[in-house]
């Protein structure tokens, strides 16, 4: 089901973020600031994210978003390439099974095509596996940008409807990668930029932002915490004012 867009209709906004995004930043930085090569870095990312992950589940978050290699990733040097594609790999031979015994659903977006065809195969039956699971979608963002998603979803809508000249909003969501979750409440980016770096451009309209120096490989469940606080205290008015806040929590 296409989930609502936040400049067509007001989202329900909740004490705990439904939907969190992270862009995964930092992994070689951290390794660099310990004399240790840039892949001892990713290595210590994907640790985190199972505790992240385990966290989001305990706090109540719905949807968890990581932006683990943009379609721009590839410019790196092809060694580093080639062993984070051998990290995701041996991430999901490990992990998978036991997101399934927690009722963790795994989604991966992006276009995969340019992947090996053992990792697509991983990813399909990973998905498969997990298909009815209900506690936590988490969802990875592999060979993904935010351009790339939106020419994707206006080519396959064109291509759905060819005798249609002009078209909505509602008739381009049902083909964004990411049509099945709701816009994330909120972004996190760790390690110290501010910017969105082509992640979910369609999808973070709305979305509160929340920027922090700490690396990903040190990001735990205190920053966690700490994310969300900076959430709890934001105004949410989707285009209203405050006054129409206050007025509306009055009236329920």
């Amino acid at each position: 089901m296409t989930q609502a867009s936040s400049t067509q209709t007001i989202p329900q906004v909740t004490e705990v973020p439904r939907h969190i995004a992270v862009i995964l930043d930092g992994n070689g930085r951290w390794a660099t600031k310990r004399f240790l090569p840039r892949v001892a870095g990713h290595a210590k990312g994907v640790e985190k994210v199972r505790d992240i992950v385990e966290a989001c589940a305990l706090r109540g978050v719905e949807y968890l978003t990581l932006f683990a290699f943009s379609s721009e990733n590839w410019r790196r040097p092809v060694d580093e390439v080639s062993f984070l594609m051998k990290l995701f790999v041996s991430a999901l031979e490990r992990e998978v099974a036991k997101m399934h015994a927690n009722n963790i659903r795994l989604r991966v977006v992006g276009d995969l095509s340019r992947f090996d065809p053992k990792l697509q195969q991983m990813i399909a039956e990973a998905e498969r596996k997990t298909a009815e699971n209900t506690r936590l979608t988490v969802t990875i963002c592999a060979n993904y940008g935010g351009r790339w998603d939106i020419l994707q979803a206006v080519n396959k809508m064109m291509a759905a409807n060819p005798e249609t000249t002009t078209y909505t909003e509602e008739q381009l969501a049902p083909y964004l990668a990411m049509a099945y979750a709701p816009e994330p409440d909120l972004f996190i980016r760790p390690g110290g930029e501010q910017r969105i770096s082509n992640f979910l451009l369609w999808q973070l309209a709305y979305t509160e932002l929340y920027f922090t120096d700490t690396l990903w490989p040190d990001f735990d469940a205190a920053a966690l915490d700490a994310a969300i606080a900076s959430y709890q205290q934001r105004e949410r008015r989707f285009g209203r004012t405050s006054q129409q806040l206050v007025e509306h929590k009055k009236a329920s």
